[in-house]
């Protein structure tokens, strides 16, 4: 992994509270990081830009699939070979990331997931089902088993989204992500990671979340 030029993608939306120390964490491991601000009302943006990040900002909020596409647009535009991706909620643990480097250069997958199948029983109730199912259809359709469809904790190759064309976003793009590489041909495999819930409450609407994966399932078929 020396000679790939990694940058980490950030998004968020209303994450003052936790944005600096997941950035913190991270630029000990990745030090180009850029912050999309999903139409924040709070100051998203000047606290991630205060702690060393390259802010995009997109208004109004579009959503966690629009703002990972106008990151990978960035990527892609400024000769980033690979992708690091994280929620900004501090779910995620950047401790991880060395792990993730590690075992990327060593089997060369084309996208790398953080499945948090060993934290699933953590997970709220709701968020469990929900991902066991998406998780479960979604492998038939790319025709690879990925136990954590949903992860938002990746790594992915720049050659990847140079093929795929992306066109939903909100949560499902990251599952259209994965059915569109796994259709081309592209090896995912997946790490174990930890997940850190607490007392975080998520913005996801099970409902709603399955409303769209449903659609997704019917243009995908």
């Amino acid at each position: 992994m020396r000679t790939t030029k990694i940058c980490l993608l950030l998004p968020a939306y209303n994450e003052s509270q936790r944005i600096g120390q997941v950035i913190q964490e991270a630029s000990a491991f990745i030090s180009d990081i850029v912050v999309i601000d999903d139409g924040s009302t709070d100051s998203t943006s000047e606290i991630a830009a205060d702690n060393g990040a390259f802010c995009l900002t997109q208004t109004p909020n579009r959503g966690k699939g629009f703002a990972l596409r106008k990151g990978f647009a960035y990527a892609l535009a400024n000769g980033y070979n690979a992708v690091f991706t994280m929620d900004s909620d501090g779910q995620h643990a950047p401790a991880d990331i060395p792990r993730f480097l590690e075992h990327f250069a060593r089997t060369q997958p084309d996208i790398l997931i953080g499945a948090r199948v060993r934290a699933r029983e953590t997970m709220p109730l709701h968020r469990r089902i929900n991902n066991a199912f998406i998780s479960w259809v979604g492998s038939q359709l790319c025709g690879q088993t990925v136990p954590d469809f949903q992860s938002g904790y990746r790594l992915i190759r720049a050659t990847v989204l140079e093929k795929i064309q992306l066109k939903t976003e909100r949560y499902e793009t990251e599952s259209e992500l994965l059915i569109q590489a796994g259709r081309r041909g592209f090896r995912i495999e997946r790490l174990p990671i930890a997940a850190r819930y607490g007392d975080y409450r998520s913005d996801i609407k099970p409902l709603r979340e399955i409303w769209l994966f449903t659609k997704l399932l019917i243009r995908s078929l």
